[in-house]
């Protein structure tokens, strides 16, 4: 029933279609909206009502016309029916329990969720009011959708080049303006999506969903190649998929509810944080200690034309943010061959677990462009301990800093989870039977195996992960995800001032990063700390950048409208100010402050 003064305020009732890709059924979630809700009040509404928290990472994406390209194709043949990305919020698999009341929602409560499946517990479920979601605990949005079929996932559209994954992120909403004046049409696709990679605050006791959808985003982008990996972290990356897979799927899920297990899942949790955050944890008593180091003997090499690559031994001595080498460890008092500062480094695995290669790439700032530098080191561990203190170090952080040892771990557990023992014993024929290995992995990955051989692999890594409950292995997803070189990135195609081609503009959470648009290589990187202040020129589309030590740069935007660059600018900083001592109410003003524009920041 609607008060008179619902009428009043000139508002009505938005229908937002959740959809799901294997049932034809469908469910419509109701919002009241006004004609000044902007796209962040929408998203604030929508997000509340399905119970994902954090409504400041999400926003709504319209795709390109060449999303959608094959399936129309498809289509018009009339060769296969059509596979939708629908989610049903009806006869999906759910936790019984009491029912409850409808109440109001507060942003500053403290819920109560089940520790495994993140569905929130009798008492909590009075914050989702009348949501359509209440009926069901909203459970089914913490359920992953079954693995599609290869030949469904061969007509998806899949983007080829930088220039093409510039293209999709072209449809970013503008969350200062309504969906009407953005030109959004009855029954017109949105996708919702994490547009911002910083994931503050995840905990498997809350965020089920959040942990859920994430999951989902990094699952489409490893198959869809949005995001390049090498073939062995793609069958990592599929591995977990069959065992994430098969317990979604399982009636025995509950049984991963015991304490210890728990446990475990918080320690993968808070080592994940510290990474997705970039090392935001709390500071010890050890951080006001005196820094550590670290000293060994690693190989170097330096990329110069017609030579062929040689790797020579040195001394290296790591402390604070640099790295510095010596022709033998006798030398180390006296002065380096060379020292590189690594604060604001481009710092990139270059891993071959199989076979026996620890390679780290440094790309470091340098006044014409970018230093590159490779390192090698001889086994595991020490490409773990180096590894982290280059990964904090281009953070402005140190070793002693508290994020560093569970830097090393996180580090560590993805090396495990490459290690393939062809030795060890591969699962069972009844096992065999139940995969579907072209599901897992990109279509042209598959198309490079035959399909029992890519099983063979694919069970063979499985088996590093056989025993991980549901809960990590999606953690354990996101953390190999979020390891992977171009993690967080999202490309333009843009015009710097005074250049006379197009380059690629990178924008991660905490930099943004010239890329060469032929060829993919890094050219220059600014850093967020350094940037003194932006504006755009919104007559000539231009935005202008201002950084320390009298740097200045200025961009035209080609492949998007220069708001949505601006937007994502404004949106890292904001995210960048939020704390875990802060109660959880979101600081809207300050929020479209940042990414509305129109006036100088």
């Amino acid at each position: 029933m609607l008060s008179s003064s619902d009428f009043a305020s000139a508002s009505w009732e938005l229908v937002v279609r959740v959809d799901n890709p294997n049932e034809e059924e469908q469910k419509d979630i109701t919002l009241r909206v006004s004609g000044d809700l902007h796209i962040g009040g929408v998203m604030l509404k929508l997000v509340e009502q399905i119970n994902i928290r954090r409504a400041e990472e999400l926003s709504l994406l319209k795709p390109s016309g060449e999303y959608f390209k094959k399936k129309k194709k498809k289509e018009k043949n009339n060769k296969e029916p059509i596979i939708e990305d629908i989610l049903n919020l009806e006869g999906s698999p759910t936790i019984s329990g009491p029912s409850v009341s409808p109440g109001l929602y507060s942003k500053t409560m403290t819920p109560t969720y089940d520790p495994i499946n993140g569905t929130p517990a009798s008492s909590t479920m009075t914050w989702f009011s009348d949501s359509p979601l209440t009926e069901q605990n909203c459970s089914i949005l913490a359920f992953s959708q079954p693995p599609q079929s290869p030949e469904a996932l061969a007509d998806m559209y899949q983007a080829r080049s930088l220039a093409d994954k510039a293209k999709l992120n072209a449809g970013w909403l503008d969350s200062s303006r309504s969906l009407m004046e953005q030109g959004i049409q009855e029954d017109e696709r949105l996708l919702l999506r994490f547009k911002y990679y910083t994931f503050f605050d995840l905990n498997p006791k809350y965020d089920a969903v959040r942990i859920n959808q994430l999951y989902e985003q990094a699952r489409w982008a490893i198959l869809l190649e949005e995001i390049d990996c090498t073939e062995e972290e793609m069958l990592i990356f599929a591995a977990l998929q069959y065992h994430i897979s098969k317990l979604s799927l399982s009636t025995e899920i509950q049984d991963f509810t015991n304490e210890s297990e728990v446990d475990e899942v918080e320690a993968a949790l808070s080592n994940l944080e510290v990474t997705l955050e970039g090392g935001k944890a709390d500071n010890t008593l050890e951080d006001i200690t005196d820094i550590p180091k670290l000293a060994d003997n690693l190989r170097l090499f330096r990329p110069k034309k017609l030579i062929l690559k040689a790797f020579k031994q040195y001394w290296f001595v790591f402390k604070d943010t640099s790295i510095a080498y010596f022709k033998n460890k006798e030398l180390e008092q006296g002065e380096p061959v060379e020292k590189l500062n690594l604060r604001g480094c481009e710092v990139v695995p270059d891993v071959n677990v199989a076979g026996r290669k620890f390679g780290i790439k440094l790309l470091i700032p340098v006044a014409d462009g970018m230093n590159e530098v490779y390192l090698r080191c001889d086994h595991e561990s020490q490409y773990a301990q180096w590894m982290a203190a280059c990964i904090l170090a281009s953070k402005g952080k140190t070793m002693a800093d508290s994020s560093y040892q569970p830097e090393v771990l996180n580090i560590l557990s993805f090396l495990k989870m490459k290690n393939r023992n062809s030795a060890s014993q591969v699962a069972s024929g009844l096992e065999n039977m139940d995969l579907n290995p072209e599901c897992f992995v990109s279509p042209r990955c598959a198309k490079k195996h035959k399909s029992k051989q890519l099983a063979a692999c694919i069970l063979e890594a499985h088996q590093n992960v056989a025993q991980m409950p549901l809960v990590e292995a999606k953690l354990r997803f996101i953390q190999a995800w979020q390891s992977l070189p171009e993690f967080g990135l999202t490309y333009y195609l843009v015009r710097f001032k005074g250049s006379k081609k197009d380059d690629i503009l990178g924008i991660s959470y905490n930099r943004l990063i010239r890329i060469d648009a032929t060829t993919g290589i890094p050219i220059t990187t600014w850093r967020f700390t350094n940037m003194k202040q932006w504006n755009v020129n919104w007559e000539i589309r231009q935005v202008a950048i201002e950084f320390d030590q009298n740097v200045s740069i200025a961009f035209t935007c080609l492949s998007a409208d220069c708001k949505v660059v601006h937007e994502y600018i404004g949106g890292y900083i904001f995210l960048s100010t939020r704390s875990k001592d802060q109660n959880e109410t979101l600081d809207e003003d300050l929020f479209h402050k940042l990414t509305g524009g129109q006036e100088a920041i």
